[in-house]
Formats: structure tokens, sequence, C-alpha cells
């Protein structure tokens, strides 16, 4: 019997050279080791781990930002989405693609024209320079919040979210101006979690489990 594999395809843009770097990746391959998207110019990678408790962890390199931003999603979102994009904290532009390979050049695209854009008269070069230099760190953070509201509900639809209800609970997330607070509906337990950053909203990336009950 021949098993259909699972696959999906990821991209990303070179912050060097400014070229986009697209890969088919099975669910086979990945099970077995890290998997490193090069681009051809050799100045940028992408990394992609599968977690020991089936998560995959994506390290994307930024063209805006000095160091890369790493992202924990589910096997499921990684593998069974149509399309879904992973962004860059600073800036709020879509930095990694994931999702049916049409989507995704699609997406891409799209990307591409916006960064365009955004950048008018400066060349990539420019802007890979200025990277370089930390000039990427003096960006705005318009995206703290959506940061963290992603994670939020990718732990959410796993089940991740812990509260005093015996069979889980019915939450919400309010913004508030430095933090985000995330209550049970029905028991009322709740927890604020810091979003006036653009660290706090990357540590937050990594959290496997939010736990909502009271703490003794």
């Amino acid at each position: 019997m021949v098993l259909n594999q699972k696959e999906t395809t990821v991209a990303y843009r070179c912050p060097e050279c400014g070229a986009s770097v697209m890969s088919m990746v099975g669910i086979f391959t990945l099970t077995a080791d890290m998997i490193r998207l090069k681009c051809p110019c050799g100045q940028s990678e992408l990394e992609i781990v599968y977690t020991r408790d089936k998560k995959v962890r994506l390290t994307v390199p930024c063209f805006l930002c000095p160091t890369p931003h790493s992202y924990l999603i589910s096997s499921q979102m990684f593998f069974d989405r149509e399309l879904f994009a992973l962004p860059c904290g600073y800036s709020g532009l879509d930095i990694c693609f994931v999702g049916q390979k049409d989507k995704v050049q699609e997406a891409m695209k799209a990307a591409e024209e916006e960064l365009l854009e955004l950048l008018g008269d400066t060349s990539f070069e420019q802007l890979s320079s200025q990277r370089h230099s930390g000039g990427g760190q003096e960006l705005t953070d318009p995206q703290v919040f959506d940061i963290v509201m992603y994670v939020i509900r990718d732990l959410a639809d796993e089940g991740k979210i812990l509260c005093s209800c015996p069979d889980g609970g019915d939450y919400e997330a309010e913004i508030l101006d430095d933090c985000i607070h995330v209550r049970c509906k029905q028991c009322g337990d709740s927890l604020d979690i810091p979003a006036g950053s653009l660290t706090a909203a990357n540590d937050f990336l990594g959290c496997e489990e939010l736990d909502l009950r009271p703490k003794d």
C-alpha cells in the first residue's frame, strides 16, 4: 500500500539578494531531520524543525531585521492550510508563506509588489545595508498585538489554553494598552499577556501552553 505523503510549499524572500526561495516540504522528510531552505546566493537560509511534540518550528530570515524570526506552529496548520503567512513584527509585512503552491506563488507576488511600493526609490541593496547596520531596529511595531493574538488562536485550536472549567472553556481576548487580557467567559479565569514590545511578543511565540488558572 502506498501512503499519501502530506506536502506543503514554503517560501521566503532572501534578505541579501531579494530572490524568492520556494520549496516543497513533505512530512516524511520533515520528521527525519532539520530542513534548510537555502537561497542560491548562499547568504540566507530558512530552517524548519519538527519538534518532539509534533509542532513545526520555523526560523525565517527577515529582509528588514538583522536577525531571523522564530515561529512555532502546529503540524496541522503547517500541512493542512491552503495558505497562511508569518509576519515580521516590526513592519507587519509577511516574510514567509506556507500552503498550496499556487496560493504561495500568488502571495509572494503580492508581497513583492507591496514591498516595492514601500521601498520607493530605495534599492534592495540599500535596504540590506540598513538592516546590517541596525537600521531595521528603528522600525515601529504595529503588529505586536497581532502576533500575540495569532499564538492565542493557535493554542485555543489545539486545546492548550487551560482554565478551571472541567471540559474546556470559552475564551475571549481583550487588547489593553500594554497587554492582552485573555479570559474564560465561563469560569472567569484570566491572564494578562505582556504585549507592549516586540521582544515580549517574540518571546510569546514560543509559548506551548497558556494557563489561566489562579496561582497559589
